[in-house]
């Protein structure tokens, strides 16, 4: 019987795969009935390739209309299947999936990419392994707007912001808290969580939003620039910010910030031989009420 490469190393073989997308057009990346989904994309595409159905596991279930450039997910694959990812004939000096990365290529729709294949590491879960993720919010206030090249990857902003209080009020978010005031109800799902990075940068006309953490709840990131973005143009203050993290549910004092602006730009995991020890820890959590 096949069982997880992660767990027995029998019958499976775990692959990591590095993906890219432009999400406008996807209602997020986890699959849904009757929706349009980046894993929904990608699956298709890899049991089309593998001749058995297959699912693919991301670091993170980013929302409808949220970008990625630095996404990651693991696939387990039959072993008596992976054959039909290689060529009959090998270019030389070519990776063992590097034909896969090109055929995915043709096969897949133009608003998602994976960047490259290979075998996972012993213990490697793309989920639960994750130290941290990260994510970047682009917005521009230039008075036109967004220029149409980056019209779906950055919101524009149409009134003055002060970064320097965005950045004060960023401040006193970081930490082990619990953000239940940023986060969308899930029953189950803890609302704590480890904010390590919350930077406002302004170049000229744009605002860079960088946002990192151990794990991310539903709608958490667009509404942490949601709150910032009320205390940028001064309709509130910082004070205001850090008291929000004595709420126990949602908030309705702000709203989140649009999708489109989003972009999932990374994923830190363990050295290698860490892996295994990193993925029993984030199970242990998850047992206890954890979403990632």
């Amino acid at each position: 019987m096949n069982e997880p490469v992660i767990d027995s190393g029998g019958g499976l073989v775990r692959l990591r795969l590095d993906i890219a997308y432009e999400g406008t057009d996807f209602a997020g990346w986890a699959t849904q009935a009757g929706q349009r989904t980046v894993a929904g994309a990608i699956d298709d595409a890899l049991g089309t390739v593998f001749r058995t159905p297959v699912l693919t596991r991301a670091a993170g279930r980013t929302d409808s209309g949220v970008h990625a450039t630095g996404q990651v997910a693991h696939v387990d694959v039959p072993a008596a299947a992976l054959p039909h990812a290689y060529p009959r004939t090998r270019r030389v000096g070519d990776e063992e999936f590097g034909p896969l990365v090109r055929r995915l290529g043709r096969m897949l729709p133009e608003d998602v990419r994976v960047l490259q294949i290979g075998r996972a590491a012993p213990g490697f879960d793309a989920r639960f392994s994750a130290l941290r993720r990260h994510y970047v919010y682009r917005l521009s206030t230039a008075p036109f707007g967004v220029i149409p090249q980056d019209a779906r990857f950055v919101t524009a902003w149409p009134r003055p912001l002060d970064v320097d209080a965005m950045s004060a009020a960023a401040r006193g978010l970081l930490g082990l808290r619990d953000f239940a005031a940023f986060c969308r109800h899930r029953d189950g799902a803890t609302t704590i969580r480890d904010l390590q990075r919350l930077d406002c940068v302004r170049t000229d006309d744009r605002v860079a939003i960088h946002v990192s953490a151990d794990a991310f709840c539903w709608n958490m990131v667009r509404s942490l620039v949601g709150a910032l973005l009320a205390v940028g143009e001064h309709r509130r203050d910082a004070a205001w910010c850090a008291a929000l993290l004595t709420a126990t549910q949602r908030s309705s004092d702000f709203a989140a910030a649009p999708a489109r602006g989003l972009t999932f730009v990374g994923v830190d995991y363990p050295p290698d031989e860490e892996l295994a020890a990193r993925t029993v820890v984030t199970r242990d959590m998850r047992s206890a009420g954890e979403t990632l």
